[in-house]
């Protein structure tokens, strides 16, 4: 397509842009100049055209209005801030003379003229700044099947509002690009672009989730919101089902290359870089056969090579050995970088990392990298500074960004990560983008985090489509790759969400759940409540609740029987695809028992003791203290035994014992009035931990637990024992 004058913008008109679609902010604007009033040659190419805008004030006023020819009787008027936009699709592809805007008096002060062939990737045709109103009769020089107004500044306190829009032109030859060509990372320092087959294309990606068996299920739902590239972490034999589907909907592919110990903290294999040369060679090799096997795909993009390994090797190294593998490391890479252009000259090499502490190490080690790579989510605004402290001399994206992780979050009332709200997630997107779209000339696009189906607590977390179904982050990413959600049914909106006995919810009781629930397009809506237990046992999975609705937003869930904090969410559908979750964390604790527990802070004994592993020493005291966060913890074998003085004779009725996950599945009851003569009053033989209140009818000063098999390989875990008088 033709590109428009390269002419410097002011840095004022740079700042006003920055929230602009990323085709508009990698084109350059230049000065308005108003055409003579007679364009005899022109063809109007807008009129009764398709014209979608960001909004509209009202019934009346809607984006047809522009375009129906009707110069004084009606009129499109937007929603009042400065971000606004109205476009007309001009049904093919055409070269632009001239834009003609009649402005009601509510009229658009600073604004920009926008073509584009796709809908989705959008360049400066013209630049307005201070104008008056009236009639603004623009001299454009470019080509596109779309033509947008994208408002920057209005006049006054009211939207922007016009009689009509008019674009003049004519059909342009129509023959397509090339569906491929090679992919080259152009321009001189501060000024790059990517570019397919000689056109200019950003990343405007996701990162791919689904089995390659789900591609053509899932993909289309990729392309509807405007992405035009996924990003996969590894790449092998199966990769070539998901490439073929990839292309069959025009969407590119980042091949990854999975190096050890990939995915930052935490993430397991390590591999000694300075003297392993037999890993190296291996992993050569390996992706040397991918890249031979998939340069000439129409789908691939781009090669990736490893994820947030100079990361990762903290967990695997310290100090000057740490900084040796390091270096090593992304020599190494830089060494790959070399391969596959020796094999595939035609598509970059790039390199992803967790932080741009690791861009040093690419800078001073991988010369070859055509590009950089980093996954940031709540910092990713701050990646354009640490670039320019940087003195980096190479472009970069960015392969995952998001919401706010687990590890970026304040803590809750119960101590864990307090997971942002559907409507923070989507505003993290948009935030995002609007920060990467900022960095003009270096930021080449994004691929953001994630498109997922799992509907678990990280698929919850982070995917934009868990179980398939569409959160407000999908549309959000949607609006920021296409510029418009209209026309769209939008997903429930959940807020104010809150948990009674948030922190002291009884274990098999019940607690109260409320929120909010609006649907924008009032669409009746159904209501599911989960629990996770990721915090509590370990237990990613959304398990459905016990759970009853009493109405206005209010729903009774039955807490699990293990202690711990869970967490509940609440998830909204609207039947057409679309769901909003909000999740919050309630602990589970003991139920209340009526009586006196007589056993608290007595004597206790016990056939054994840990004295030392993770939390212990671990005594028989630590099971009467009154708290459930201490424990007393047995010898790894069978049988062993606890118990309790009392102090005098007491009648008993109930005993609640508080498991640890180290529980009994067989054990006795046993009571005594002297500590030598005991006598049973319950037994089972089908423990299964969590907390036992069992009921008993007997005098005693003495009670005991005979535990004779355990429910795991460790010992014996007893958090408490509560004796009731």
């Amino acid at each position: 397509m033709s590109r428009p004058p390269s002419t410097t913008v002011p840095a004022a008109h740079r700042a006003a842009a920055s929230v602009l679609a990323v085709g508009a902010l990698l084109a350059s604007s230049i000065t308005v100049a108003f055409a003579p009033s007679a364009h005899a040659a022109d063809t109007l190419l807008s009129q009764a055209k398709t014209a979608t805008a960001s909004s509209q004030e009202g019934e009346g006023y809607s984006a047809a209005a522009a375009v129906d020819g009707d110069l004084t009787g009606t009129r499109w008027a937007s929603q009042w801030n400065d971000q606004q936009w109205l476009q007309v699709d001009l049904g093919q592809e055409s070269v632009l003379s001239r834009v003609v805007l009649t402005w009601e008096t509510a009229y658009g002060k600073d604004y920009e003229i926008q073509a584009s062939d796709n809908g989705i990737d959008w360049h400066v045709l013209k630049t307005v700044t201070g104008g008056d109103g009236g009639t603004d009769d623009l001299a454009v020089s470019g080509t596109g099947r779309y033509v947008r107004m994208q408002g920057l500044a209005r006049s006054s306190g009211y939207g922007y509002s016009l009689w009509e829009f008019q674009v003049y032109g004519s059909p342009a030859d129509t023959t397509p690009p090339p569906a491929s060509g090679a992919v080259k990372v152009e321009g001189t320092q501060g000024n790059w672009r990517l570019t397919v087959g000689g056109q200019p294309y950003t990343v405007k990606g996701v990162t791919w989730g689904p089995a390659v068996s789900d591609a053509p299920t899932y993909l289309p739902g990729v392309k509807a919101m405007g992405a035009n590239t996924i990003r996969t972490w590894g790449t092998d034999g199966s990769s070539k089902a998901l490439l073929d589907a990839a292309a069959a909907d025009g969407i590119r592919v980042i091949n990854g290359f999975w190096l050890q110990p990939g995915g930052g903290p935490g993430a397991g294999g390590c591999v000694d870089y300075v003297t392993d040369t037999t890993y190296k060679n291996a992993m050569l090799t390996e992706f040397a056969q991918w890249v031979d096997a998939y340069k000439s795909h129409p789908a691939t993009l781009m090669w990736n090579v490893g994820n947030e390994s100079v990361l990762g090797l903290q967990n695997c190294y310290t100090g000057s050995q740490l900084e040796a593998e390091r270096n090593a490391y992304t020599s190494f890479v830089n060494d790959v970088a070399k391969k596959i252009h020796s094999i595939d000259p035609d598509h970059p090499v790039t390199s992803t990392d967790a932080w741009t502490g690791a861009w040093p190490y690419y800078k001073r080690n991988a010369p070859d990298l055509d590009l950089y790579a980093v996954n940031s989510y709540s910092n990713v605004c701050k990646v354009r500074q640490d670039w320019l402290d940087g003195g980096y001399t190479k472009p970069y994206i960015i392969t995952e960004t998001g919401p706010a992780g687990e590890w970026e979050v304040p803590d809750d009332v119960n101590g864990i990560p307090d997971e942002p709200t559907d409507i923070q997630k989507a505003d993290a997107y948009t935030k995002a983008w609007n920060c990467v779209t900022g960095h003009q000339g270096v930021a080449l696009g994004a691929t953001l985090f994630h498109y997922g189906t799992e509907h678990d607590f990280g698929g919850v977390w982070f995917n934009l489509v868990p179980d398939g179904l569409k959160r407000l982050s999908y549309y959000a990413v949607k609006k920021a790759y296409t510029g418009s959600t209209a026309g769209d049914n939008t997903p429930p909106v959940i807020s104010n969400m809150t948990a009674d006995l948030a922190s002291s919810a009884p274990a098999g009781g019940e607690f109260t759940v409320h929120a909010d629930v609006r649907d924008p397009d009032g669409d009746p809506i159904t209501y599911k409540v989960f629990l996770s237990g990721n915090y509590a046992n370990g237990d990613k999975r959304l398990v459905e609740a016990q759970w009853r609705s009493t109405g206005n937003g209010t729903f009774v869930v039955t807490a699990p029987q293990k202690l711990g904090v869970w967490k509940v969410y609440l998830q909204a559908e609207d039947g057409h695809g679309n769901a909003g979750i909000e999740t919050k964390s309630v602990k589970v604790v003991a139920p209340q028992v009526s009586g006196t527990n007589v056993a608290l802070n007595r004597p206790a004994t016990a056939s054994s003791s840990q004295q030392s592993y993770g939390d212990c020493p671990c005594t028989p005291q630590l099971a009467v203290d009154g708290n459930t966060d201490t424990r007393w913890a047995s010898d790894w074998s069978d049988p062993q035994w606890f118990q309790v003085d009392l102090g005098a004779p007491k009648a008993l009725h109930k005993l609640q014992l508080v498991w640890d996950p180290a529980y009994a599945k067989s054990y006795e009851v046993q009571v005594s009035d002297d500590g030598s003569t005991w006598r049973s009053v319950y037994s089972t033989t089908a423990g299964d931990g969590d907390v036992d209140l069992i009921d008993v009818s007997a005098t005693a000063r003495y009670v005991r637990l005979q535990l004779t098999a355990r429910g795991t390989s460790w010992g014996y875990s007893l958090h408490e024992l509560g004796v009731y008088s």
